[in-house]
């Protein structure tokens, strides 16, 4: 797409994305941000347009639409986020220990002890995958091994943590 004609779009139309963004987002810097991504995304999928699907202003409404709902979402996981450590925090201060508090440290004490019996190629890869988010491709990219490598330390390493948490010897491997 050509600047001129972006250009032209953005006037045309940046009003009504902003006008929804801001209705949806209800801020300003939010709205902003929601349609520029929007147009940012028209830019680099100018190509994928189809007219016999709809107009133009109806395509980018539609993607400013999504990038407020989504932009909704990841701001309701955050406050959720908030509250739950402030929660903690709260908790912790207080010093009060009720007794899920008890089981989840006594828990993640055996998990600890299992993770730590784990040959070290097992323990790093889930580490990674359950600790540190990482999905099993960026694994294989990190450690420039093959991903049916990364899943296969990954499915033994989780066979090994369920037998020694379920008390039962672990088949040698």
């Amino acid at each position: 797409m050509e600047p001129e004609p972006f250009e032209a779009l953005y006037e045309r139309h940046g009003a009504a994305a902003f006008a929804l963004a801001r209705h949806m987002l209800g801020s300003h810097g939010l709205a902003e941000d929601a349609v520029q991504e929007a147009f940012l995304n028209l830019w680099r999928s100018a190509a994928r347009y189809d007219c016999a699907r709809g107009s133009v202003r109806s395509w980018l409404l539609c993607m400013v639409r999504h990038r407020s709902i989504d932009m909704l979402r990841n701001l309701r996981l955050q406050e959720r986020h908030r509250i739950a450590v402030a929660g903690a925090e709260e908790r912790i201060a207080s010093g009060a220990d009720t007794g899920s508090d008890l089981i989840c440290r006594e828990e993640a004490s055996l998990v600890r002890s299992a993770l730590a019996a784990l040959p070290p190629e097992q323990k790093r890869v889930l580490e990674l995958a359950y600790f540190g988010g990482w999905s099993h491709t960026e694994i294989a990219e990190h450690f420039d091994m093959p991903l049916g490598t990364v899943k296969g330390r990954t499915r033994l390493g989780l066979e090994k943590l369920r037998w020694t948490l379920a008390g039962i010897a672990p088949v040698p491997g």
